[in-house]
């Protein structure tokens, strides 16, 4: 249980959909009292998950891979998650290919935790050596050689045809073809142990977070930016776009049913075990 004095670990990415939607909260444009929030760790999202899984932080974003993994500990929230449709990772290659290539390639993952990593493996059935790497490096090393095929993400979306790749497969579509549901990509957890009241206040706290930053899209511009230099504003735009939507605000039963899906077929896939007992969502009687 958190007391007054407790100050919230906090962790995201630099990814523009994250930037755009803790902005408010992390430089005081909200009010989140009573709670306080240490000033935000930003990693890519497979270091959040490692370190999510390590127990480091109270509140964070995380794939929806890893949540799977998480669940004695951690509770996810209803506001703040990356869902949708039309907008999931993408498996790439300098040559056209087909699924049943896959067994005996090399392929490249964001991460062995991404939702993209578990979305492939859903996907292929039969997968040959999937290679880890900095989804910033996928595209470079599919273009190179290094590797036959890439699963990307966030921006690579946008510009992987500039690189000469072509997409062999959209997971998102994939998904949401075989399910109907939306793809879930990530969300944020909070520690159980915080407590019912304090769960529901930093839930609170991002919510109204996400409803500033879509009220006030200009005023994030220049601290999404900062993190995202590479990006072009176009880029950038798009981007956020894409990945913040009305599930951001709040999962819904819609967002829900697609996430516990999610996990049902990670499971059934062997990838982790079934979802705990205490539940996945977080709800006032948590």
């Amino acid at each position: 249980m958190a007391t007054a004095e407790h100050v919230l670990s906090l962790g995201f990415s630099p990814c523009p959909n994250d930037t755009f939607i803790f902005h408010a909260l992390v430089t005081g444009t909200i009010d989140t009292a009573p709670l306080s929030f240490a000033p935000p760790v930003l990693e890519d999202v497979e270091t959040l998950n490692r370190w999510v899984l390590a127990g480091r932080f109270d509140v964070s974003k995380v794939s929806m891979h890893a949540l799977g993994y998480l669940l004695d500990n951690y509770v996810l929230l209803n506001a703040g998650a990356a869902l949708g449709r039309g907008c999931g990772p993408l498996l790439v290659a300098a040559r056209p290919l087909s699924s049943s290539d896959l067994h005996d390639l090399r392929v490249a993952i964001p991460g062995q935790y991404t939702t993209a990593a578990m979305l492939l493996r859903l996907y292929a059935s039969r997968l040959g050596a999937t290679v880890a790497m900095p989804f910033h490096r996928i595209m470079d090393a599919v273009t190179s050689g290094e590797v036959d095929a890439g699963v990307i993400i966030h921006e690579g979306r946008f510009t992987y045809q500039r690189h000469g790749l072509q997409c062999i497969q959209d997971l998102g579509a994939w998904w949401e073809e075989e399910t109907g549901h939306p793809i879930p990509l990530g969300g944020i957890v909070a520690r159980r142990s915080l407590g019912t009241e304090v769960l529901c206040q930093v839930e609170d706290a991002i919510r109204a977070s996400v409803r500033a930053a879509v009220a006030m899209p200009a005023a994030s511009r220049a601290y999404v930016k900062c993190h995202a230099q590479e990006l072009e504003d176009e880029v950038v735009a798009a981007h956020i776009k894409l990945y913040v939507n009305h599930f951001s605000e709040d999962l819904g039963p819609s967002g829900q049913a697609a996430i516990t899906e999610f996990l049902n077929r990670g499971h059934a896939a062997g990838l982790f075990a079934a979802p705990t007992s205490a539940g996945v969502f977080l709800t006032s009687g948590l």
